[in-house]
């Protein structure tokens, strides 16, 4: 491992100076589980690391006091130095945003998971960061800071390709923003490894209903649907023709219809660890089994309770 500089920057601003530095090759750190093992092997050699995670804010997880102005109510606020397991176990997360604990704890290990961190896993911009489908689902910002001040991406347009993101030169990744939960909202996250613990996702599946008037003054709801995959794809996708297909005819035939349009908006690779038949193929199974799943869990949400409230789900609240 080359030798380099470890730098600790007090503020945000010295942070982004440092990182900003072109005479530096220098690298942002946080939990250093990908980082470490680069820098190791060889595979990049900066000659200055930042370490962000002493940064006020970056370990904390909030209600927003400045959340965009047509928000009737506080987005929650998580802090991107905040480790898988500590975003997993927040009551705020656990009540309001089932889903991505279901995909923090898909994160490798339990030891892991206490060091790995959620700005780390969106920077790293893999194409299987399990924490990016749910992240697309719940509509999440992430908000970055940098020489021209604080900004927000919408995750969508964060991730560019394989280890780009939209960051610009000297900023760096501060929180991810969630905006309130629907009313009654369901998420399930499903993800294929080669083992069941700790392994990268060959085929990774995030869906998250929910219901909405198309008006104020409408009377009935329709259901909404969020399909997203991981590692099926250059960066983490939508599949926009499932979930319109599915807000139409949520029936047996219509799951399966759904699943199919899933599997044909995946646009994965051959690699030494799957084929890009394979992996199109799990597509459609984990959607159509993550569809069936919510479907299942509304249905027992509806007979237990007239408002329809979130019932407990996998990696949720008890």
């Amino acid at each position: 491992m080359q030798p380099f500089d470890y730098i600790a920057p007090q503020d945000h601003a010295e942070a982004s100076a440092l990182l900003a530095d072109g005479d530096a090759a220098a690298r942002a750190f946080m939990g250093g589980t990908d980082l470490l093992i680069r820098l190791r092997s060889g595979l990049i050699q900066p000659r200055r690391v930042v370490d962000l995670k002493a940064l006020p804010g970056l370990r904390e997880i909030r209600l927003s006091d400045s959340s965009p102005p047509a928000a009737p109510v506080a987005w929650l606020v998580i802090g991107a130095a905040c480790t898988m397991n500590q975003v997993a176990a927040h009551p705020l997360v656990r009540r309001d945003y089932s889903l991505l604990v279901q995909a923090c704890n898909a994160v490798a290990s339990y030891q892991l998971r206490n060091r790995a961190t959620i700005g780390g896993n969106c920077c790293n911009a893999s194409p299987a960061a399990d924490t990016a489908p749910a992240l697309y689902c719940l509509d999440a910002m992430a908000e970055v800071y940098g020489p021209g001040g604080r900004r927000r991406i919408p995750i969508a347009d964060f991730f560019v390709g394989p280890g780009q993101t939209a960051l610009r030169k000297g900023e760096f990744l501060t929180a991810i923003h969630l905006p309130p939960p629907p009313a009654g909202a369901i998420g399930v996250f499903n993800k294929l490894g080669r083992t069941k613990v700790g392994d990268i996702a060959l085929v990774s599946v995030a869906v998250y209903c929910w219901m909405e008037r198309p008006d104020r003054s409408s009377e009935t709801c329709q259901v909404c649907w969020r399909i997203a995959l991981g590692a099926v794809g250059p960066t983490p996708l939508r599949a926009r023709e499932a979930e319109d297909a599915l807000a139409a005819d949520s029936s047996t035939a219509g799951t399966k219809r759904a699943a199919e349009l899933a599997a044909a908006a995946a646009r994965p690779i051959d690699d030494h660890r799957a084929s890009a038949a394979y992996r199109r193929d799990m597509v459609r199974v984990l959607t159509r089994r993550g569809i069936e799943t919510v479907l299942m869990l509304r249905a027992g949400s509806d007979a237990r309770s007239p408002a329809g409230d979130q019932p407990s789900l996998p990696g949720g609240p008890a």
